[in-house]
């Protein structure tokens, strides 16, 4: 039965100079590097066959352009909620960088001075998968590390602060779904970084 119901597949934009960095990378445009650019064409061939109701991207280039070399580009649409979180005073800073001057900060908890807070972030994150919920068919959506991982505890059901739980590498492929029901949702893959079978 599982098998039939609709799947979210969420796809993580390829790496940037910031990611390689540590850099927390919010509102600020970076682009991606040529290994972003090759990883985001390898997601493109893990997708490959793959028919969506629904494609829907970040507006920020990192993911709209992994969006595109993975083979998608013509066919999504841009989704402002989608967007990664707004790092306000953390922008650009590693984590290593703040918790010398926050200690014990925590992304999930805590959110970002004069940027956004876990509530904000979390009722963009809800509003996706609201809109994604109705749709009868599986989805794409690439996004951004902190954002994707926010989406998948609003999928389940979690608070937000679970969030820090899912790690998330620079253009891993996830699938969300649901177990017996819609009223059963659960993770079917988290973070894969190789070809898709079946």
């Amino acid at each position: 039965m599982a098998a039939q119901l609709p799947q979210l597949y969420v796809a993580r934009h390829g790496e940037t100079p910031w990611s390689a960095a540590g850099r927390h990378t919010g509102r600020t445009d970076v682009p991606l590097t040529l290994q972003g650019e090759q990883a985001a064409r390898r997601l493109g061939e893990r997708l490959a066959g793959k028919a969506f109701t629904g494609v829907f991207t970040s507006p920020l280039q990192r993911a709209s352009r992994t969006c595109a070399l993975a083979g998608f580009g013509e066919t999504a649409a841009v989704d402002e909620d989608a967007v990664e979180w707004d790092y306000g005073r953390y922008e650009g800073k590693t984590t290593l960088e703040i918790v010398t001057s926050r200690p014990g900060w925590e992304i999930f908890r805590d959110g970002c001075p004069e940027g956004e807070s876990v509530a904000a972030a979390a009722a963009r994150a809800n509003r996706v998968v609201e809109r994604l919920r109705r749709l009868d068919g599986d989805a794409l959506v690439f996004s951004h590390g902190h954002f994707l991982r926010l989406l998948a505890a609003c999928w389940l059901g979690l608070d937000p602060a679970a969030g820090r739980c899912f790690y998330l590498d620079t253009a891993a492929l996830s699938i969300l779904g649901y177990a017996h029901g819609r009223d059963d949702p659960v993770i079917r893959l988290w973070n894969e970084a190789h070809p898709i079978r079946g």
